[in-house]
């Protein structure tokens, strides 16, 4: 006679991505040590599934990681060519994203629906596939606030301030965009320059930016 009990069944997918714990980037960048979610130990993440409504969510959990992941190590930027060890793989259980997966992860963070935070950087030719990305985990549009609520909270309205000062200066040692890759801060001033707010004098690092 078969025993009436039974042991409790593996979990799907579907239910390993139900209802992941909320992830905050200012937690993240807080925290001295990225905590990865659960869900990054189960071995079906680290595949792309054909069903589309799972792929859906998958996509979203991989954007939820990524963006967070960049935020906690403040990386602006990522090339395919030289990903972190850890963010496409668990060495734990033996699993890592195909690189057509990442950049299907990526693709999909690219598209304005889903916010816009990626952007590939073209190459010199237009039949070569971008292999770098800008990662917006805080949008340009985002950073242009950050950048000139600082602007305005030390009192440097009307001053000129190069842009090295203003990536790699003392008094923004504290700031969330220090480091940040000069390509990306010119984008990020750009916004302030459109909204009338700053006005940039030269090309080089030791460019002048006026805050108005």
């Amino acid at each position: 006679m078969a025993s009436s009990s039974s042991s409790p069944a593996p979990p799907t997918l579907t239910s390993a991505y139900a209802a992941p714990p909320p992830t905050s980037i200012s937690s993240q960048i807080a925290s001295t040590t990225f905590t990865f979610p659960t869900y990054t130990s189960f071995p079906p993440f680290y595949t792309l599934q054909p069903n589309l409504t799972t792929r859906a969510r998958q996509l979203t959990l991989w954007s939820n990681l990524l963006t967070t992941y960049c935020a906690h190590h403040r990386l602006f930027k990522l090339s395919l060519s030289f990903l972190p060890a850890n963010l496409f793989a668990n060495p734990s259980i033996h699993r890592t994203l195909s690189q057509p997966d990442i950049r299907t992860v990526l693709d999909h963070l690219a598209l304005p629906a889903n916010g816009g935070r990626v952007e590939w950087i073209p190459t010199s030719s237009r039949s070569e596939k971008p292999n770098s990305c800008w990662v917006y985990w805080r949008t340009p549009a985002e950073w242009a606030d950050a950048i000139y609520g600082w602007v305005d909270e030390t009192g440097q309205k009307g001053a000129v301030l190069t842009v090295y000062e203003i990536r790699e200066g003392e008094a923004v040692q504290s700031q969330e965009w220090r480091g940040m890759d000069e390509e990306l801060l010119r984008k990020v001033l750009s916004v302030l320059v459109k909204r009338g707010k700053a006005q940039i004098f030269g090309q080089e690092e030791t460019a002048g930016v006026k805050f108005f």
